[in-house]
């Protein structure tokens, strides 16, 4: 008995001891968190319900109301929702071949790194790449001319419109998608083609009726996740085409760094605006993805 006393002293010190140490592996990332993410976000929400002379107003959260911002929200919506549809399908796509399409494994494991790199590479880098090659003079656009008689620009094509920018995003949307998607289509279980087949279902019931369900959940939420990373885009469309096209981001550079649309408190409003629908976007992802998590397990 004194023995079995003696010993639950050190088995909790040790416990404790044990415990604190674990925790400690993770202030860096809390301190990370709270210095970029908690006290910046704070900080715009404040400034975002303040005067220039600090007093407390809601004239820029009703500036967002006004025809010049609620067009550039819209822009930047109607562009992010195009590239993260188009991303999504393609993506989707690209995963089914490489997963179930029997391709080879050097090919399905070259494909998963380039991934890994693409979908981090925007920018001034992605904006040069693809000026040189869909710009009025670039590779693509003069082989077309050339060899195959196709004038892109003269049809009407523009890599600096709409859907200009919209393909320019497919070069990190779709690898992001892949990069996503692909434990979702792994999860496919070959017992559920099987049974579905046992009982006599062709190939497009089973996707009708298994398949598609089950990973109706993960595609939604990943269209959402690339929606969110496409609307947060700036510095792609800056390089491409400077400040002629006013979406959401360029419009709050300008409010905050500008010479002559200097607002700093309305573009603290502005991003406000843009973690509001990047919250409620990221926020049914995260319930996608633990529905579409149970069918995984």
């Amino acid at each position: 008995m004194p023995d079995v006393i003696d010993q639950r002293p050190s088995t909790r010190f040790g416990a404790l001891r044990t415990f604190r140490w674990t925790w400690l592996g993770a202030v860096p990332f809390f301190a990370f968190s709270v210095l970029f993410l908690i006290a910046p976000v704070s900080y715009l929400v404040v400034g975002a319900f303040q005067t220039p002379e600090g007093g407390f107003t809601f004239d820029n959260m009703i500036g967002l109301a006004s025809p010049i911002i609620a067009a550039s929200y819209w822009l930047s919506i109607r562009l992010s929702l195009a590239s993260a549809a188009i991303g999504t399908v393609a993506g989707l796509l690209l995963a089914h071949a490489l997963i179930l399409g029997g391709a080879p494994v050097w090919l399905r494991r070259a494909l998963m790194t380039f991934s890994g790199v693409a979908s981090n590479f925007a920018g001034v880098p992605l904006a040069f790449a693809f000026i040189a090659t869909l710009g009025r003079l670039g590779l693509v656009t003069l082989i077309l001319r050339d060899v195959f008689g196709l004038n892109l620009y003269g049809s009407g094509f523009s890599l600096f419109s709409f859907w200009g920018l919209a393909i320019t995003y497919l070069y990190f949307q779709m690898p992001l998608m892949l990069l996503v998607i692909t434990p979702a289509v792994e999860g496919l279980k070959t017992e559920w083609r099987e049974a579905a087949e046992s009982l006599g279902a062709s190939d497009g019931q089973y996707w009708r009726m298994v398949g598609a369900p089950v990973l109706t959940p993960s595609v939604l939420g990943c269209f959402l996740l690339l929606f969110a990373n496409a609307l947060g885009t700036l510095a792609t469309v800056i390089a491409l085409t400077g400040s002629n096209f006013s979406v959401v981001p360029i419009l709050l550079f300008q409010q905050i760094r500008g010479n002559v649309l200097y607002n700093p408190n309305l573009g603290y409003a502005l991003a406000l605006g843009m973690i509001l629908i990047m919250s409620v976007s990221n926020l049914l992802y995260l319930i996608l993805r633990q529905r579409a998590e149970r069918w995984q397990k």
